[in-house]
C-alpha cells in the first residue's frame, strides 16, 4: 500500500503554526488576506517566505525585488545555517518580546527581526566576496528599518532586537548567540584607527535601550547593560553595568538575563 508523503508543513511544525496562525488572520480580519496570501500562504515552506518578505522590503528603482529573492533563496541554498538562525531569531522574539503573541507577527511586522534576517543576508554577501551587494544590502535595511549592521559584523542566533530604532552595529563587532537588546544602542568604534575596533559582545547578555558600548572591548556572557550607560572598558561574565561611564554595580541578577528580560537595577544603586 502506497502512503501519501507528508508535506513541508506537516515535517515543519514552526512553519505550521505559521500558517494556521495566518490562516485565523484572515478569517479574523479579510481585508488582510491579500497580504497574508502573498507573504505566507502562498509559499511552500518558512524560508521561501523569508525570501520574499525581505525581497520586499528592500527592493528599490535601483534594485528589483526578482534579484533580491533569488539572492536570498541562493543564499539559504547555500548556507542552510541561515535559516537556522532565522528560527531561533523568530522563537527569540515569540518567547521574550511580550507584545509577540504569534510567529506570524515577526515574519510579517517586526522590524527588527526582518532588519537581522536582511543583515544575515548581507553577511552571506559579504562572506562570498560580494562587497558591494552587501553595501547595497546594508544600505538598504538602514533606510528602511533604521538599523544600520555593518555586513562584516558577525552575529549569533536566537538574537530579539526590541522596536529596534536606531541601532548601530560596527563592521569588526561580534555578538553572541541569545542576546537581547533595545532600541538606539551602539556597538561603535572610537577615533579613526581602522582594524579590530568594535565590542564583542557575549552570550546571553542585555542591552538596554539607548546603550552605547564602545571600542575593541569584551562584555562576558550574561551581562546586563542598563539603559542609557557608555560601556568603555571590558565587563566580566554575569554582571550589571550602569552609568556614564558604566561601573559594575552588581550581579546579572539571573543565569539568562537576555531571556527574562528584566531590567530594574539593584535597590542599592
Amino acid at each position: 500500500m502506497a502512503y501519501p508523503k507528508p508535506s513541508i508543513a506537516e515535517l515543519d511544525p514552526v512553519w505550521r503554526r505559521i500558517r494556521q496562525e495566518a490562516e485565523a488572520a484572515i478569517r479574523d480580519e479579510p481585508l488582510m488576506g491579500g497580504l497574508i496570501h502573498s507573504g505566507v500562504l502562498h509559499h511552500p515552506t518558512f524560508e521561501r517566505a523569508l525570501a520574499y518578505r525581505i525581497s520586499l522590503k528592500l527592493n528599490s528603482g535601483e534594485m528589483s525585488e526578482q534579484i533580491l529573492r533569488e539572492i536570498a533563496d541562493e543564499a539559504y541554498l547555500d548556507d542552510p545555517t541561515i535559516i537556522e538562525a532565522a528560527r531561533a531569531d523568530l522563537m527569540a522574539v515569540y518567547e521574550r518580546d511580550p507584545a509577540c503573541h504569534r510567529y506570524l507577527q515577526p515574519l510579517l511586522y517586526f522590524k527588527g527581526f526582518q532588519a537581522v534576517q536582511s543583515y544575515r543576508l548581507g553577511h552571506w554577501l559579504w562572506q562570498q566576496g560580494r562587497h558591494d551587494f552587501a553595501y547595497f544590502v546594508q544600505m538598504r535595511v538602514s533606510e528602511t528599518f533604521g538599523v544600520d549592521i555593518h555586513p562584516a559584523a558577525r552575529i549569533g542566533k536566537g538574537i530579539m532586537i526590541d522596536h529596534a530604532h536606531s541601532i548601530v552595529i560596527g563592521e569588526t563587532a561580534v555578538v553572541g548567540d541569545n542576546v537581547s537588546m533595545l532600541h538606539s544602542v551602539t556597538l561603535g568604534g572610537t577615533g579613526k584607527s581602522d582594524g579590530d575596533r568594535h565590542p564583542k559582545i557575549g552570550n546571553g547578555v542585555l542591552i538596554g535601550a539607548g546603550a552605547k558600548v564602545l571600542g575593541n572591548i569584551s562584555v562576558g556572557n550574561c551581562c546586563r547593560i542598563a539603559a542609557g550607560s557608555v560601556v568603555l572598558a571590558d565587563v566580566p561574565p554575569c554582571k550589571t553595568v550602569a552609568g556614564v561611564p558604566a561601573r559594575i554595580v552588581g550581579e546579572a541578577g539571573c543565569d539568562q538575563p537576555a531571556v527574562k528580560m528584566d531590567q530594574i537595577l539593584p535597590q542599592t544603586i
